[in-house]
């Protein structure tokens, strides 16, 4: 009656979720810290609200009863207390268990005791302070940077317009340091639109001459 039909038993398995917080990081320390497992979810491009993580979306449907889920912290898992309340009590009622590596707890079908309860809301809640505490710092020091004039943020671009005047003002010998900082913009900036232009213009004009020899 049973022949050919898989009645084996569920073999658990052990899987990773990873994200990053912005494009110009990589997920190697996270799956360092989280070692060797079956599967890797990986959110390669942070989403700004749950709806936008489909990698985890897609984590919590693949557990099962038994799975444990290893996170590297549990800023990895969550951006808040409340998302981090929510997808640990979703992945628990899918008889899973949640590990976070850095804060060495592990929360499952327990995970709404009391302590449990207690404990994953002390470490989240601590875990979304140092966020909060580290956006200040950054706040802060682009505030102590722009202050100083050190910082540069994107990139500025002349118009051609502007680039006009720079040749018009470096034509009547005005150093090209002073036309920079007339523009507002440092000196690497202006040489490059300066030969920008200058190729620009040559080819419009004469494209035999322009083209590279």
């Amino acid at each position: 009656m049973w022949e050919g039909l898989d009645v084996s038993p569920h073999k658990t398995q052990t899987v990773a979720y990873v994200r990053v917080s912005s494009t110009d990081q990589n997920l190697s320390r996270q799956l360092e810290a989280i070692g060797p497992v079956d599967r890797v979810f990986e959110e390669k491009v942070s989403g700004g609200s749950r709806t936008d993580r489909t990698a985890l979306a897609e984590c919590i449907r693949y557990v099962r009863d038994g799975d444990v889920v290893r996170v590297a912290s549990m800023d990895r898992l969550a951006r808040s207390l409340r998302d981090l309340r929510d997808i640990v009590d979703e992945i628990a009622r899918k008889g899973a268990t949640v590990m976070f590596v850095k804060e060495q707890q592990t929360y499952g079908r327990d995970a709404e005791d009391a302590m449990g309860q207690l404990m994953l809301n002390l470490l989240g809640a601590f875990a979304e302070f140092e966020r909060s505490l580290i956006r200040e710092r950054q706040a802060e020091g682009i505030r102590i940077a722009k202050a100083a004039g050190k910082y540069l943020g994107r990139a500025k671009k002349l118009t051609p317009e502007q680039v006009d005047d720079a040749r018009e003002l470096i034509a009547t010998g005005v150093p090209k340091t002073v036309v920079a900082r007339k523009l507002g913009v440092d000196r690497a900036t202006l040489y490059r639109a300066l030969a920008g232009t200058s190729f620009l213009t040559t080819a419009l004009e004469d494209p035999g001459q322009a083209a590279p020899q």
